[in-house]
């Protein structure tokens, strides 16, 4: 089945990671992470009983490369907004 193919997950990854460019803010990161991740595993063969498998490893790796993106990349701590003004005042 084409699910079980390591080139569909890495063409994915790479699909996802071109989107990323033009949507940034880490939206598409993590998907195109856990596609690339998803394809490793299978380019070294560990089998994946059945499609629902395969999409719960794929969504399970997204979120940890979306939260570890989040902490890469994400606000620092202590950094905060400081507004000056209000969209109200005229």
């Amino acid at each position: 089945m084409i699910w079980q193919e390591w080139w569909v997950w890495m063409s994915a990854a790479i699909a996802l990671a071109i989107l990323e460019v033009f949507a940034p803010g880490y939206v598409f990161f993590g998907f195109a992470v856990g596609a690339a991740a998803t394809g490793l595993v299978f380019l070294a063969g560990v089998p994946v009983g059945s499609p629902s498998l395969a999409l719960l490893m794929f969504t399970l790796l997204s979120l940890a490369g979306w939260l570890a993106a989040r902490r890469i990349f994400g606000v620092r701590k202590g950094q905060s907004k400081i507004w000056d003004t209000d969209i109200n005042e005229n």
